[in-house]
């Protein structure tokens, strides 16, 4: 009778059944990559315009007058980054399926770090050789940039755009608790939940470090991203969505508070509601995308794309004003944005092919060559 209360052997839960065929290329995520690159190309290029200071802005005057229609939607596009967190979490839940924590390290390095180096020195030189829109940094700061944890000293970024990265590197250190036991379904879904409870106990409990680490403003995007992979792999469960259910929610007011702070920096009156359209529009596309609706989005082309929006994404900004800014008396301002934008993305598609592709070759050879020494020496005596 009292059987049912004596605890019986432990069983692992096993996954919703995943299915046994082959995965083709998700291209429709890298066409996804570029779609949130160019929104925020866009927003910095047609919503933004560099310094609120009409003097040093790259069009010498408020984009609201340069651009009297198009600048108010520009003005919501930073929500590509957004965008970018959730597919972040999608990407690194699916490329971390089935590797060893070395191996984890080595792939986050490699597509780091080659096209950063680049970046940093290439937006260096521009903004030396024409402060018309900024200023660079002084060599110990520029230098210190090429680690990407200026951040954690408090220390400038060469362009804006990097504190992204700190962002991701962040959750790459996080994520590296699951990898490092092994990935499965299980410690996934249980990794979402504590990550969702601490962002929670976090914010209640306004804890600066723990704020700091657990990252309660950006957490909700990559907890989704990654239920969503979960959904994506083996199929969609009442625990998987409310997953993200509740990131969506959460994501709803942290989209509201840096639309306010955004505003108050920009000098403008900016309803939040639009924003939360496009973030909300960003998780749907995910979604269609997890539960193969976007199945027929193919193309070769959409490979390259996804290639080059990282280095699109470091180039673009401060090179992108700089360019303006000297060449905004001899084209019409649209003329401009198109040439610019399509410079860049010529631009990022050359570093990515010529420089990102070689350079990431060698720095995997040598990280590997390094991890199998390590591994090897790991139990040999002192002084053997």
């Amino acid at each position: 009778m009292l059987n049912h209360l004596v605890p019986g052997p432990r069983r692992e839960v096993a996954p919703p059944p995943a299915s046994a065929a082959p995965r083709p290329r998700l291209e429709a995520l890298d066409g996804l990559r570029l779609l949130a690159a160019l929104m925020v190309v866009f927003h910095h290029y047609v919503g933004f315009g560099g310094s609120s200071e009409a003097a040093k802005n790259a069009w010498a005057k408020p984009v609201d007058v340069v651009f009297p229609t198009a600048s108010w939607l520009a003005s919501y596009t930073w929500t590509g980054v957004e965008f970018f967190f959730v597919i972040s979490g999608f990407v690194i839940c699916m490329s971390s399926w089935g590797r060893s924590l070395g191996d984890f390290f080595t792939s986050r390095v490699v597509r780091l770090y080659p096209a950063y180096w680049f970046a940093v020195l290439a937006t260096t030189a521009v903004v030396t050789l024409w402060p018309v829109v900024l200023h660079p940094l002084g060599m110990k700061d520029v230098l210190l940039n090429l680690t990407m944890l200026q951040e954690s000293f408090r220390v400038g970024s060469v362009d804006a755009v990097y504190w992204t990265l700190w962002v991701e590197i962040r959750f790459y250190l996080l994520f590296a608790l699951v990898v490092w036991k092994g990935v499965t379904y299980r410690r996934v879904v249980l990794f979402c939940a504590l990550w969702t409870i601490a962002s929670v106990l976090v914010t209640a409990g306004r804890a600066p470090f723990a704020d700091y680490i657990v990252m309660p403003e950006y957490s909700p995007y990559f907890i989704a991203g990654v239920a969503m992979y979960l959904m994506h792999r083996f199929r969609p469960t009442l625990l998987l969505w409310g997953i993200v259910g509740i990131s969506w929610l959460f994501s709803v007011r942290q989209v509201s508070l840096y639309n306010d702070n955004l505003a108050g920096s920009l000098g403008r009156t900016m309803d939040a509601k639009p924003a939360i359209a496009l973030m909300t529009l960003g998780y749907l596309v995910m979604l269609l995308l997890a539960l193969g609706r976007l199945s027929w989005v193919r193309g070769k082309w959409l490979t390259v794309a996804g290639a080059t929006t990282y280095p699109l994404y470091l180039l673009h900004e401060h090179i992108g004003w700089t360019g303006i800014r000297l060449l905004r008396h001899h084209l019409s301002p649209w003329a401009l944005v198109t040439v610019m934008t399509l410079g860049m993305v010529l631009a990022a598609w050359l570093v990515h092919r010529f420089l990102e592709r070689p350079l990431s070759a060698l720095l995997k050879r040598g990280l590997r060559r390094a991890l199998e020494s390590a591994r090897h020496h790991s139990g040999a005596p002192a002084g053997g």
